[in-house]
């Protein structure tokens, strides 16, 4: 753990894995160097370089060559590997921050028929919301 500027035990834990982030990193920019991936995201080149071979072999992304740089596609619609995400696609990750991504004010340009509509501060999306079809 790292401390604070109090000298308080600090967590460093994060939300996202980096395999996560170098999916991200690709979904933002298909062309990008790996270099430029592991300097975005704060590890090193090798590191992505592993992790971009994990995607690659279990089928979340495809490489190809355009001149003499790499060129990635993502398969989003290949599913979480945890059990209890498996299944849903990464598609859905993937949508969330690209359209993070976006300039106030712009909206994506398509939607995913399966992906829910409601807005995020509906009452669908609320705490302590009874969701149809389930029990305690």
């Amino acid at each position: 753990m790292a401390l604070s500027s109090s000298d308080e035990p600090t967590s460093t834990w994060t939300f996202l894995t980096h395999h996560a982030r170098v999916l991200l990193e690709i979904a933002r920019d298909p062309h990008a160097r790996l270099r430029d991936i592991a300097t975005r995201i704060g590890i090193t080149e090798r590191a992505v370089q592993g992790i971009v071979s994990d995607l690659h072999q279990e089928g979340y992304l495809t490489r190809g060559k355009v001149g003499r740089r790499n060129h990635y596609t993502l398969n989003p619609e290949r599913s979480f590997r945890y059990r209890t995400e498996a299944n849903l696609p990464v598609r859905l990750l993937i949508d969330i921050f690209t359209q993070h991504d976006l300039p106030s004010g712009d909206a994506p340009t398509a939607r995913h028929a399966d992906t829910s509509t409601a807005p995020i501060d509906s009452p669908e999306h609320q705490p302590g919301a009874a969701a149809s079809g389930r029990h305690s």
